[in-house]
């Protein structure tokens, strides 16, 4: 289980693999002095505790028919195939995995410097060279991603995003992406540069389930 990280609204998410899954919810109660209800709705589970603490289990892969502990399981142990598109300023990394397991991928990194000290001109030129190796990093992205992605969108459950929201978001603005941006899961995974070992990593986390723990 991957470390947890605080959310807006109060409370903390951690990333719950299927095979422990089930076992997260058993300790949970025995924390929590046992479970008082579970309701949700088909987009995601919520078990309450006895001591009114809350875990929102957002449902991936689609919507449950039955919002409980048990469907969501088998759920999310149902195998897999996802598309991955991981980004960052100067990098890139993207994928098909199945059952967590990269099938084909294409990695590439762009330089992008940093900021300058200098002022002046110098500071402006700078800045100009930086957008430019910015730009021609996206587009890269941009190319990779339509050129390995999206003929394959057909055969996938679902598209994972992870990296840099900013760079994501002006990615979604290509009009060719937009297939595969509309097939994208909520959640945007936390990612180290993207790398065939990042997207190997990811590729095991994009199975995994995202919890929302909320003190009562």
């Amino acid at each position: 289980m991957a470390k947890a990280r605080e959310v807006a609204g109060g409370g903390r998410a951690v990333e719950v693999p299927p095979g422990r899954l089930e076992g997260f919810f058993a300790r949970f109660a025995e924390r929590h002095g046992g479970i008082a209800a579970t309701s949700g709705t088909p987009d995601e589970v919520r078990v309450t505790a006895v001591d009114g603490t809350t875990a929102t289990a957002a449902v991936p892969y689609g919507v449950l028919e039955e919002p409980s502990v048990g469907a969501l399981v088998a759920h999310v142990r149902r195998p897999r195939r996802v598309a991955l598109l991981l980004v960052r300023l100067g990098g890139h990394s993207v994928g098909i995995a199945f059952d967590g397991r990269v099938e084909v991928s294409r990695t590439d990194r762009h330089l992008v410097h940093g900021r300058s000290a200098a002022g002046g001109w110098s500071q402006q030129r700078f800045a100009r060279r930086r957008a430019g190796q910015a730009r021609q990093a996206l587009e890269a992205a941009a190319r990779d991603a339509f050129e390995v992605l999206v003929p394959r969108l057909s055969e996938v459950d679902s598209v994972v995003l992870g990296g840099d929201r900013r760079a994501l978001d002006e990615l979604r603005e290509d009009r060719r992406l937009a297939p595969l941006f509309a097939r994208a899961e909520p959640r945007v995974l936390e990612i180290g540069e993207p790398s065939r070992a990042v997207l190997e990593e990811a590729a095991e986390r994009a199975l995994s389930v995202e919890i929302t723990l909320r003190d009562g």
